[in-house]
């Protein structure tokens, strides 16, 4: 047997047993498991962080221990006293009795740029419905995913977990990803969209993930200087790498010159029109994102493209030359693009015309307090999640003080040939049973009735 083969039988095989031992587990064991994976990725948080930043390159050593210590309490949150053993729901109205019960073993493929919460929040999610999970961390970061699930994997030990619930391939390779993919009951894929079609051709049960291009369309009701903050520090955070980060600022017209001073003031460098193009040309070289530049500072770019910023700046903003300019894509790196619009219809426009360049399904955000205004951009635009008046990059993947799934694996719908148009949770890990119980009281209407 060829010795990638013999390695992922092995572990399939300890997974299979994880999965009949966790199967006899209750709700109150499988919470306290969720918990204790949480617990585990906060109390190390700044280790995780530091140690991710080393291995990877990327990002910000501050903002990633913020994102290990909140999201795993803030997911955590979410997922208490929620039911997923047994029987969960019944409804007398209905006749309907619904019953968890595991989909399997869990694949789980994760991305360089969220190395940590990313294992974490999807180990929570499997194991909150009874099933092991197999991680197949990014090749950048093998390391910091295996330190992550030695975290969790102790302090599982303590509460007399299944062993081998969660397990991490410290071999990973492009061929032993592809022959998980087909060797696993489910499979999640959180990374590039090569990646993720790959998943769906798998033949297995896929939850995959899209693109980010998140637009900020800014009405002219709001508060700019609050707007411009959230935006700025929506670009700034971890230097760009998360999905639901801030991309594109599509501004009044008569203000424009107003919220870029705005943005100025609050960590932004306003790149002159005369630098525009070295900027194009450093970080999309033959109109392809670079590479080298995912989540690397604004500083080194600007010193890339022979730009030169003051001192404190984080972000790098610059005026777009109209819709098919290239620097309205997906950028992984701290880069704000800015548009003028007339009117708010103009606004949406530019919006889409961005996302069918890359994006489409993920996410707007929009800062407004006309609800009329809200809701004909969300009827306009082809995404999952309408985030108003928050900052995008740490709301779209749920918070405290909105009623989106707290996640890191975030849908983007068929428009992202995506299978989920929302944030996954443990709820997409359960298969449920239903009971159908006779309703001796209901009887067909007459047929005038149906018609009527």
């Amino acid at each position: 047997m060829e010795p990638l083969q013999s390695y992922l039988d092995d572990k399939i095989a300890r997974a299979k047993k994880a999965l009949a031992a966790l199967e006899s587990c209750t709700q109150e064991q499988v919470d306290a498991f969720a918990k204790a994976c949480a617990k585990a990725v906060c109390d190390n948080g700044e280790k995780l962080a530091r140690h991710a930043v080393d291995e990877t390159k990327m990002g910000v050593y501050e903002d990633k221990v913020a994102k290990n210590k909140n999201k795993a309490k803030l997911i955590w949150w979410s997922l208490r006293n929620k039911p997923s053993v047994g029987i969960i729901e019944r409804n007398p109205d209905a006749g309907i009795v619904k019953i968890a019960k595991p989909v399997g073993v869990v694949g789980a493929i994760t991305p360089v740029t969220n190395p940590i919460v990313t294992p974490m929040s999807n180990a929570m999610f499997a194991l909150k419905g009874r099933n092991p999970i197999i991680v197949a961390p990014h090749p950048k970061a093998v390391s910091c995913g295996i330190e992550t699930v030695r975290y969790m994997n102790e302090a599982l030990k303590k509460l007399g977990a299944p062993e081998d619930s969660i397990q991490i391939m410290d071999e990973p390779s492009l061929e032993l990803t592809q022959m998980l993919m087909r060797a696993v009951d489910v499979i999640i894929a959180t990374g590039g969209m090569g990646m993720v079609r790959a998943v769906y051709g798998s033949g297995k049960p896929a939850l995959g993930v899209g693109a980010g291009n998140v637009q900020c369309l800014v009405d002219d009701d709001v508060d700019y200087a609050a707007a411009a903050k959230m935006i700025v520090t929506g670009r700034a955070f971890d230097n760009g790498i998360i999905c639901t980060g801030e991309q594109s600022a599509i501004v009044p017209r008569r203000d424009f010159d107003r919220i870029l001073e705005l943005f100025g003031e609050n960590g932004g460098y306003v790149v002159p029109d005369a630098q525009r193009a070295a900027l194009r040309d450093a970080v999309f070289p033959g109109g392809k994102m670079n590479p080298a530049w995912v989540g690397q500072s604004a500083a080194s770019i600007a010193k890339a493209a022979g730009i030169s910023m003051p001192q404190g700046a984080k972000v790098l903003v610059v005026e777009a030359e109209g819709v098919d300019d290239v620097l309205g894509s997906e950028k992984m790196f701290p880069v704000l693009t800015a548009y003028r619009y007339d009117t708010w219809e103009q606004a949406i426009e530019i919006a889409r015309a961005n996302l069918d360049k890359i994006g489409k399904g993920h996410s707007i955000s929009i800062h407004s307090h006309n609800r009329l205004h809200v809701e004909e951009a969300a009827l306009k635009t082809e995404v999952s999640r309408i985030v108003v008046n928050q900052i995008c990059s740490t709301s779209g993947g749920g918070s405290y003080q909105n009623g989106l799934t707290p996640t890191n694996t975030l849908g983007c719908g068929s428009w992202g040939n995506n299978s989920l148009s929302e944030n996954l949770s443990y709820f997409h890990l359960i298969n449920i049973s239903r009971i159908a119980n006779v309703l001796e009281d209901r009887t067909a209407p007459p047929e005038e009735k149906i018609w009527a």
